[in-house]
């Protein structure tokens, strides 16, 4: 690798902004020189009260990538597409954060959990996958569309435009916003987006220097447990919108997957949990998704051996 300062390409909110200082940080410490550019994405775009799409926050950061404009795009793991580009690759993983979904409460209302939200209380989330498994743990309250970054949720839940409100613990935590957190939500209730809390640090398959360089600040527990989350994701049949939950933890060089997915009126859940080598994450996710479709139940809560 050459002295040259490896160009991070990056979305321009303050939540991105962070987690690319992060990544220049992370390579900083390996004795690596980096410089951020920010790119305007999809998602920049969209009016504050729409939902995104697939894709929305990373498009534009991966064109960028293949035209050579950036060495690196840095991504917030879960939002990076199932269908991978073949000519980029995901050359690290930074250690990853609190990968738990935070139940936010405004003044004035009497909770300090999902469990004992008042009745009827209005919950808002920019995510299917969170209002159906919220709703179907909590089918009295009235879960509605929150959108906008952090900081815009935030203002909206502060000005009672909803009673609570549910975002990522790492986001908030990167934001210095861990304050605002009521609970953290036990991921049994609403298992996290595959990957969320994870930051993906992408490169061109075929630039090999950068790719090794890279692959210095790989942190392998992270990168082994976003897989398996990620082959659980596309078992299930779904993108990074679709309401599918995975979790998962490498434990003695075995990982320990807990799943579940739900329609997004929360009539029907499924979670379960399954244990595997941790080579093999695509056929333990596989296994899991197979047995959760297999159950006639509405709720499975109970490990899958």
């Amino acid at each position: 690798m050459t002295a040259e300062a490896i160009r991070i390409g990056t979305r321009g909110s303050a939540l991105a902004l962070a987690q690319a200082h992060l990544v220049a940080a992370a390579l900083g410490d390996a004795g690596l020189v980096a410089t951020l550019v920010v790119i305007e994405t999809a998602g920049d775009k969209r009016a504050p009260d729409t939902a995104w799409g697939e894709g929305a926050f990373v498009t534009a950061i991966e064109q960028a990538l293949l035209a050579g404009t950036v060495d690196v795009a840095v991504h917030s793991a879960k939002d990076v597409p199932t269908e991978e580009d073949p000519r980029l690759a995901i050359a690290a993983f930074l250690p990853r954060a609190d990968p738990r979904d935070a139940l936010v409460v405004r003044d004035g209302v009497a909770a300090t959990s999902v469990a004992d939200l008042p009745h009827g209380a209005v919950v808002g989330t920019d995510s299917p996958r969170r209002a159906g498994f919220l709703r179907g743990h909590r089918p009295d309250l009235s879960v509605v569309p929150l959108h906008g970054n952090v900081d815009t949720r935030l203002r909206r839940l502060d000005a009672g435009t909803v009673d609570a409100a549910i975002l990522a613990v790492a986001g908030l935590t990167r934001l210095g916003r861990e304050d605002r957190i009521t609970e953290r939500i036990d991921p049994r209730i609403v298992p996290p987006a595959p990957g969320q809390g994870a930051i993906a640090v992408q490169v061109r398959a075929d630039d090999a220097s950068v790719r090794a360089a890279v692959g210095r600040i790989d942190d392998e527990p992270t990168r082994l447990a976003v897989l398996a989350e990620r082959a659980f994701l596309r078992a299930a049949g779904g993108g990074c919108r679709a309401p599918v939950g995975a979790l998962a933890r490498i434990q003695d060089g075995r990982v320990v997957l807990s799943g579940g997915f739900a329609t997004i009126d929360g009539s029907r859940l499924a979670v379960g949990e399954i244990e595997g080598e941790a080579t093999s994450p695509e056929g333990i996710a596989a296994e899991l998704a197979a047995r959760l479709g297999a159950q006639k139940t509405i709720w499975v809560n109970r490990q899958i051996n």
